[in-house]
């Protein structure tokens, strides 16, 4: 088998833990049975001597996959990663859904996207990234009972994504750490207020309204710190017309917002003004993790 995992984007500013949307930058894997377990990467983690002999892929792959089928067979497993490790882009989130779909897969259950989505919040306590690496598009979640109820919204291909992606990573656990314990009743209304602004400008296809949606007073700036070269990235964005521009996940990649014919001058002008780090346009995913019969 081969399954494709989305990249994804984190936050959207104010929606914290909750808001989400699914990239066309993949990860695929390539399973297959074999006499002897083996493990060959290409792309993101080429270099991480690590990765082969404590993958967590194959770790959750190989957990799912007794507890599925109640054997424990080989693998040979076929990395080509080309989403950036530890850039806000949801690298973890899509090891985990794509660990957990394939073992179903290969283990014979019928891959039900909810059932993914549910095993996968075992793994990684937030929705905002796994679901939508598991359903695409635009996705506002909770959880509630140890359960995840997601809803969705395709995007069209009349907007795009620029990314700003800084040659530096920044750790999920360690941004965290960076941000207070307790928030003032100012800080908390903004961002409900503008979380449920953005979500319905997302649901009503009102781009216009997505920069007045996306302000964010709990999180983005406070990590941004931590390279404040992103303030400028989001400055030049916004000066230049972007839809919206919000740091992804916990960074350090900066996400923008276009329409389709003002991308690519987006991404001639980011790239002029940062030229050390690397900047591409991207079509949102809405279709999720995707499996092929090899």
């Amino acid at each position: 088998m081969k399954i494709y995992i989305p990249a994804t984007s984190a936050n959207l500013g104010p929606g914290f833990d909750a808001l989400g949307l699914s990239l066309s930058l993949h990860n695929s894997v390539v399973i297959t049975p074999s006499s002897v377990a083996s493990i060959s990467i290409k792309g993101e983690g080429v270099g991480r001597p690590k990765l082969k002999t404590h993958n967590p892929f194959v770790s959750i792959f190989h957990e799912i996959y007794m507890q599925m089928s109640g054997r424990k067979e080989n693998f040979r497993f076929e990395f080509e990663n080309n989403i950036p490790l530890s850039r806000g882009l949801g690298s973890s989130s899509a090891v985990i859904v794509g660990a957990i779909a394939s073992a179903y897969h290969m283990a014979g259950v019928r891959v039900e996207k909810e059932n993914v989505l549910n095993r996968a919040l075992q793994y990684e306590s937030h929705p905002d990234n796994i679901a939508p690496a598991v359903h695409g598009g635009f996705t506002a979640s909770i959880v509630q009972h140890g359960k995840v109820y997601t809803q969705k919204k395709m995007l069209p291909h009349s907007i795009k994504a620029v990314l700003v992606i800084p040659d530096r990573p920044m750790s999920t656990a360690k941004s965290r750490t960076q941000l207070p314990k307790h928030y003032s009743m100012k800080e908390c209304v903004n961002n409900l207020s503008h979380a449920a602004f953005l979500s319905a400008a997302f649901l009503n296809e009102r781009w216009d309204l997505l920069r007045l949606a996306a302000v964010d007073m709990m999180h983005e700036e406070r990590r941004m710190r931590q390279l404040p070269e992103l303030f400028r990235v989001r400055e030049v964005a916004l000066e230049e017309g972007a839809l919206m521009s919000t740091l992804s996940g916990s960074g350090s990649t900066f996400l923008t917002m276009v329409y389709q014919e003002e991308a690519q001058r987006m991404e001639m002008v980011l790239k002029k003004n940062f030229p050390h780090y690397f900047v591409g346009t991207y079509a949102f995913d809405n279709d999720g993790f995707n499996i092929e019969n090899s």
